[in-house]
């Protein structure tokens, strides 16, 4: 089959659909990977075909940042930001489509994807990093606390898929106008369609961190996280190397994507606790322009491979992407969530909730004491093996190989139907 693979967002949302797009090239099919422009070096370095798209993550980044954990907020800015530079990308978009066989989107292109796909009659399935359009009781919008009320928990979801059906609709109505788009019938794909089999919804997270739940649909299958293989060929710099050898165990920090107003601030309060622990550190500068070493315990590293950094650490400091929790917890070292926006504080809390680290610490209420009672609690015993055990269990799990089987089924039975 051709496929074409549609994701859009930080290193996060890009990253799992290389090891899923290598499996599908191994069983003989045809991908290519549209994402934004920046991520062009990190796909291509793989041998997979990739097809740029307009738009700067760090813009939506920094948005997300600014208006924090209100769901209302953060899609207001998703859809301005889409507004800005949804001309270019639907058509770039619908050239990455043209000739495709099987069309798999995220969030950001669910509409989009879903809408070629029906236009050419062909199949498309959706891939999501996080529960959105999967209604249950069990918890509520990863934006929102959980009230522990099941009718209360499903309508979250409920009310957060219309706002995104709606969002679309307006946002695509905004461009058309905008740059003289002919009308064009959108299609929800999540939506019943008596001629049409339901969309498949592929949960790219392990069934050990998040179960699936018994409320969801036939179509919904938890697959495991799209881990590729370790890197074996990674030489990390002098300076890395050294660090780790000469010294003890350090932990390591990274906020990836985030570009918090306050990253100065939190940059001190995270190097004096763990400087107030006896600690040492190396610090993923990620997007931010933090890079000037503050003592001989802390390094300041660009970037390495979580895969290879992160079992020579005791443990991880992080937003709670849902990348580098996968990571952390992949690792099989405790996890400190400081989650800054979006689905960060659901991931926070479901590292505490299955015992691989302390209660998530909200950014805004970081300060150094938080921050030591944290790792206070992360250095338990019970916490540490817990972590070992999660680990264990990621590392039997074969996301790609589940989720490419999957692919190959539902399209097998769209084929059939129609």
């Amino acid at each position: 089959m051709k496929i074409t693979i549609l994701t859009y967002g930080s290193r996060g949302d890009v990253q799992p659909f290389i090891p899923l797009s290598l499996g599908l090239m191994r069983r003989g099919h045809f991908v290519k990977l549209a994402a934004p422009a920046r991520f062009i070096t990190l796909v291509q370095e793989h041998g997979i075909q990739f097809l740029p798209l307009t738009g700067d993550p760090e813009d939506l980044s920094r948005r997300f940042n600014d208006v924090g954990y209100n769901f209302i907020r953060l899609f207001r800015e998703l859809i301005s930001h889409a507004i800005d530079i949804g001309a270019e990308v639907l058509h770039q978009t619908e050239e990455a489509c043209i000739d495709a066989d099987l069309i798999i989107h995220t969030f950001a292109h669910a509409v989009g994807g879903h809408t070629f796909a029906r236009e050419r009659n062909i199949p498309d399935i959706h891939i999501q990093g996080f529960p959105m359009f999967t209604p249950t009781g069990d918890y509520p919008n990863v934006t929102m606390s959980n009230w522990k009320i099941r009718p209360l928990n499903r309508f979250t979801h409920e009310l957060s898929q219309q706002l995104v059906w709606w969002g679309a609709k307006f946002g695509f109505e905004q461009v058309r106008r905008r740059v003289g788009f002919p009308r064009r019938r959108l299609y929800f794909p999540f939506d019943d369609d008596p001629v049409r089999i339901p969309t498949p919804i592929l949960c790219a997270w392990s069934p050990s961190v998040l179960p699936p739940s018994s409320d969801w649909q036939s179509n919904v299958h938890v697959t495991g996280y799209l881990f590729g293989e370790y890197d074996s060929t990674y030489q990390p710099q002098i300076e890395l190397q050294e660090f780790l050898e000469n010294g003890d165990t350090p932990i390591c920090v990274s906020f990836g994507s985030m570009l918090n107003r306050d990253a100065e601030k939190i940059d001190e309060i995270v190097c004096e606790a763990i400087r107030q622990t006896s600690n040492r550190g190396i610090i993923l500068s990620g997007w931010s322009e933090l890079k000037e070493s503050r003592s001989s315990e802390i390094l300041y590293v660009d970037a390495a491979p979580h895969s290879w950094l992160l079992p020579r650490c005791k443990m991880i400091i992080h937003h709670g992407g849902a990348g580098t929790t996968s990571a952390g917890l992949r690792a099989g070292i405790p996890n400190i969530v400081i989650p800054h926006t979006a689905d960060q504080p659901f991931w926070g809390n479901r590292v505490y909730a299955i015992g691989a680290g302390p209660k998530p610490i909200p950014v805004k209420k970081l300060s150094v004491e938080s921050l030591t009672r944290a790792m206070a609690e992360a250095r338990d015993d019970a916490v540490r093996k817990r972590a070992q055990v999660i680990g264990q269990a990621l590392s039997q799990e074969d996301g790609v190989g589940k989720s490419v089987e999957l692919i190959e089924k539902y399209s097998n039975e769209f084929i059939r139907h129609h």
